[in-house]
């Protein structure tokens, strides 16, 4: 096995950031050539036969009435606030969604067995359960904590080069206890979700039409007020 494999690193030719920047551009070249190409496709198989009706200027297939610069009702900001909120925290799903399968994934591979380690270099359990748990090592923690915790184990890499890091691969028993630990985290943190959804749907906030109960002399919202009694003489 190559030595970058044997001691858990990643060699300069296949760098993350380095494939992700590739990845990256290659989207980008070819969702702009996906875009060019079908737009002179079009132009050039369409049939063009402008008329008053087609160079009119629309939106959601109605014609527009009078000045776009008017106030829109306030309404339409409390929603599109309440989905943006909504919207960015359901974003954070993915990363512990990525954390919690790997954690499984560890959690159900064999048992590890009594091997030399070279047939632990070549065993493919021990290969996935070595990279697995590469997946899972934290970023941005030092080399102290690592060994404090026996995530990872260093060597001299040598005069003037960086120590040697090399994972230490996750038990079968600890990635159940780490996705037993992930799977509780996220029914808290979607139960608050829930908790603050229920919260503004009992208050009405998701209704366009707000009603607002009958309190202190007020009068719901969108009704009309009360005739005052007339005075009887």
């Amino acid at each position: 096995m190559p030595d970058f494999l044997q001691n858990g690193l990643t060699p300069p030719s296949i760098d993350p950031v380095a494939t992700f920047v590739f990845f990256l551009i290659v989207f980008l070249v070819v969702g702009a050539f996906f875009l060019f190409i079908h737009l002179v496709m079009g132009s050039v198989i369409r049939p063009s036969v402008p008329e008053t009706e087609k160079l009119t200027i629309y939106e959601c297939g109605e014609p527009t009435v009078g000045s776009a610069w008017v106030q829109f009702d306030l309404r339409y900001y409390v929603v599109a606030l309440l989905f943006v909120v909504f919207d960015v925290e359901v974003a954070f799903f993915f990363p512990w969604a990525m954390v919690f399968g790997k954690a499984n994934q560890l959690a159900n591979l064999p048992a590890p067995q009594q091997m030399t380690a070279k047939e632990r270099e070549q065993d493919p359990v021990e290969i996935t359960r070595t990279r697995l748990s590469r997946d899972l090592l934290p970023s941005g923690v030092s080399q102290k904590v690592k060994k404090q915790y026996n995530l990872a184990t260093y060597e001299p890499g040598g005069k003037g080069k960086d120590d040697v890091e090399t994972v230490v691969p996750i038990q079968p028993k600890a990635a159940a206890g780490w996705a037993g630990v992930a799977f509780w985290d996220i029914l808290v943190f979607f139960g608050v979700l829930m908790v603050g959804f229920a919260y503004l749907w009992r208050r009405g906030d998701i209704d366009w039409v707000r009603t607002v109960t009958h309190r202190g002399g007020e009068h719901p919202v969108g009704e009309p007020a009360p005739m005052p009694p007339k005075a009887v003489a």
